[in-house]
C-alpha cells in the first residue's frame, strides 16, 4: 500500500479517555501529547466553533511529532451562519490561519448543516472556486439529494473531496460504492455511527467488527488504486473511538499502540 493512510479520532479532548486510553493521571494539557503517540492524525472539532488563535495552532504543532497532521473543520460562522456566503473576510481568516500549521497542515473539511439542501447550490457554486487549490478539502453534505452526477462532477472539476460518512444521511453501502469514483485525489473518511444515543465513550458497547470489515476492503481498494486515505472515529461510532481507530488499523495490517505502554512512556514525559 503505497498510498498514505492515516486514521485518527475526532478529537482528544475527552475525560472519558481517562483509564481505557489515556494513562490515570493524564492532565487534560497533556491530552493531545499523549494522543499523537499512538495516532499520527487527528480531526481538530475545535476550530468548527472559532478560528483558533496563532498561540494554539503553535501550541498544538509543538507538541506533536514532526509527522503529525492535523484535519481541521471549518467554523460554523461560515458553513452554517453564513451558509457559504461569507462577506465577512472569515473564509481569509480561517485559511491564513490554516497555514500556519505548516507541514502539519492535513485536510479542511467543510461540514454543511442538515439544513443546507440542493436548493443552496448557486452558493456552492459560488463558494469553491474561493477555495485554494492547494490544499486538501473535503466537503460533507448531511442531505441525499445533494449526492447527484452533476455536483459530483462539480467536486472534481475543483478537486474537493466528497466525505464518506457511515452516518444515517449516508448510508455504508453508498459511500462505499462513492469510494470506487473519488472526487478528488484523496478521500476522506468519517465514521460517526447511525445516531447520537452512547453517551459513555469510556468503553466499546456496539460490535461494529462487520462494518469495520466492509470498509476496510473498501480502503484497501483506494489504497491499491494509489489515492490517500484521511479517516476519522467517533465516539458515537461504537461506544469508544481510540478502540474503533484501532481495530480499523488491525484489520488493515496498521501497526497500533497499546494504550497500556502509553502509560509506560508517562514515566519519561
Amino acid at each position: 500500500m503505497a498510498a498514505p493512510l492515516r486514521i485518527g479520532t475526532q478529537g482528544w479532548n475527552y475525560n472519558a479517555w481517562l483509564g481505557p486510553f489515556f494513562p490515570y493521571g493524564t492532565r487534560s494539557t497533556d491530552f493531545l501529547p499523549v494522543y499523537a503517540r499512538a495516532f499520527d492524525t487527528v480531526e481538530v472539532d475545535a476550530t468548527f466553533y472559532a478560528v483558533p488563535t496563532s498561540a494554539s495552532v503553535k501550541s498544538w504543532v509543538d507538541r506533536t511529532p514532526s509527522n503529525f497532521l492535523f484535519a481541521l473543520k471549518m467554523p460554523q460562522a461560515i458553513t452554517h451562519e453564513a451558509r457559504l456566503r461569507d462577506g465577512t473576510g472569515a473564509t481569509e481568516e480561517f485559511f491564513a490561519r490554516a497555514r500556519e500549521f505548516g507541514p502539519k497542515l492535513g485536510p479542511i473539511l467543510v461540514q454543511l448543516g442538515p439544513d443546507f439542501g440542493p436548493a443552496e447550490l448557486p452558493a456552492l457554486v459560488e463558494f469553491l472556486p474561493r477555495l485554494p487549490r492547494d490544499l486538501k478539502i473535503a466537503i460533507e453534505f448531511r442531505q441525499r439529494g445533494w449526492v447527484t452526477d452533476g455536483v459530483l462532477a462539480l467536486l472534481r472539476e475543483h478537486n474537493i473531496a466528497l466525505a464518506l460518512v457511515d452516518g444515517p444521511w449516508m448510508p455504508r453501502r453508498w459511500a462505499l460504492k462513492l469510494a470506487e469514483k473519488p472526487t478528488a485525489d484523496f478521500v476522506y473518511i468519517r465514521w460517526m455511527g447511525p445516531n447520537r444515543n452512547l453517551v459513555d465513550h469510556s468503553r466499546i458497547q456496539v460490535d461494529r467488527s462487520r462494518e469495520l470489515a466492509q470498509w476496510r476492503d473498501g480502503m484497501v481498494g483506494l489504497l491499491e488504486r494509489n489515492t490517500a486515505v484521511y479517516a476519522y472515529m467517533s465516539n458515537y461510532f461504537a461506544g469508544h473511538a481510540p478502540r474503533s481507530a484501532r481495530d480499523i488499523q488491525d484489520l488493515l495490517g496498521v501497526p497500533t499502540v497499546d494504550p497500556d505502554s502509553l502509560g509506560e512512556q508517562m514515566q519519561l514525559f
